[in-house]
């Protein structure tokens, strides 16, 4: 009992300081791959000797990045305006000139869009599977309704569920199922997520208050 009471609270510490560890973890890449390189442009007539200093030039960085951070903030706020469209449209239209850079600027382009469009419909519910055999339930995500060459082979109606792996929700298994064999549940996604991470140690009943 002590040592299931002490893996619980292992998990639950866990998933408080993983959202802090990854924004830290983030922070520090911007940082480095950006307000690193970009320091000594923004602050290109502060003397070497003063840059030498350790805490100078971390401080250094860090402004730079929130100054990227700010300058693109403000290009979003503008592409709302008539004008702001305008100055992006004749930017992308020189990008898009270059005949190496215009396949890569219209391919990140493409990625990012079809990302956009879907990520608020990427996981549409909760369900319970029999998988990986019959008698054994798994816990998965229905991603969206089988439309593709996949249900006129099936010749029945599917659904796609998403069947992630504990703790990494990163990775897992893909099926195709009839719609009625998946027992849909009342949890939202974000508890279902925490249930994945947590190893089953949070349950939607603990989740939520009481």
């Amino acid at each position: 009992m002590f040592l299931k009471t002490l893996r619980n609270a292992f998990f639950t510490g866990l998933i408080i300081l993983f959202p802090l560890g990854v924004t830290l973890l983030f922070a520090q890449f911007l940082v480095k791959k950006i307000g690193a390189p970009l320091s000594n442009i923004f602050f290109f007539y502060v003397d070497v000797s003063v840059r030498a200093f350790p805490w100078v030039h971390i401080l250094l960085d860090i402004i730079s990045t929130l100054l990227v951070i700010c300058i693109i903030t403000i290009l979003g706020f503008i592409s709302r305006y008539f004008f702001g469209r305008m100055l992006l449209a004749a930017a992308e239209k020189v990008v898009t000139a270059v005949p190496f850079i215009r396949q890569v600027y219209m391919t990140t382009k493409q990625v990012i869009n079809t990302f956009a469009e879907q990520k608020k419909a990427m996981f549409q519910r909760c369900v319970l599977v029999e998988f990986p055999r019959a008698g054994v339930y798994s816990f998965g995500f229905v991603t969206s309704v089988n439309k593709s060459e996949i249900h006129t082979k099936i010749a029945e109606s599917t659904i796609n569920v998403f069947i992630p792996t504990t703790p990494n929700p990163t990775s897992g298994f893909l099926i195709f199922i009839p719609k009625e064999q998946a027992i849909e549940l009342s949890m939202s996604i974000a508890d279902g997520m925490k249930l994945v991470i947590s190893g089953g140690t949070l349950v939607p009943s603990e989740m939520k208050p009481r």
